[in-house]
């Protein structure tokens, strides 16, 4: 309980600093100020975490960060890229059990809600139904500004695909647009490199700002 109170904590203060620098920057602009500033790369940030953009529907076209799984799968920058690969909610959405969309997997990246089954359960799971890669959201509002780590579940079971975590919010958003929308998937690019992109310019969706 502890340490989910101190990271639910950090990654506020974390976004308290993104704010006010995004802030800051906007105030030099305006006021033509002489002021050096230096650039804040996302590097410098966010260490080994993944960004991925929306393209698809105009609703969701924002950049979007994840955790990838820690100690299981393969990594997304070096062994996987996509480009206007389909993001498919997984049915039924906790994806501990076959899928009902199999059909629509095949090819895709999985969304995931996060309980019921281990994290490597779920990522086999969609490997099995032919998902590229996997991406686990949590559903709960409780707790859609954590950042959850994905470990191996200890059952020595391989999966060679990659899968990370999105937070909550992004997902909650992402499922409720699709669905508003009658839309079956979102198109995505993943990873995008942001590497020597300065954080306030990353364009972040505007739920996740405050």
């Amino acid at each position: 309980m502890e340490i989910r109170k101190l990271t639910e904590c950090l990654e506020k203060v974390s976004k308290v600093i993104c704010v006010i620098l995004l802030c800051y920057c906007d105030l030099l602009s305006l006021a033509g100020s002489n002021i050096y500033l230096p650039e804040v790369s996302t590097a410098e940030i966010i260490g080994s975490d993944v960004f991925f953009e929306i393209i698809e529907p105009k609703e969701l076209e924002y950049t979007y960060r994840i955790r990838p799984a820690k100690d299981f799968g393969v990594t997304f920058n070096e062994t996987f890229s996509g480009r206007s690969v389909p993001l498919v909610p997984v049915d039924p959405p906790h994806g501990c059990s076959w899928p009902q969309n199999a059909e629509q997997l095949e090819g895709s990246v999985a969304l995931i809600d996060r309980g019921d089954c281990s994290f490597l359960s779920k990522t086999l799971r969609a490997e099995q139904a032919g998902a590229r890669a996997v991406i686990v959201t949590d559903s709960l509002e409780d707790h859609d500004e954590l950042y959850i780590e994905m470990i191996d579940d200890n059952t020595d079971r391989e999966v060679h695909i990659p899968a990370g975590f999105l937070v909550g919010k992004n997902g909650i958003m992402i499922k409720r647009t699709l669905e508003k929308l009658q839309r079956v998937y979102a198109v995505i690019n993943i990873p995008v490199n942001l590497t020597f992109t300065s954080a306030y310019k990353i364009n972040e969706p505007p739920w996740m700002v405050w």
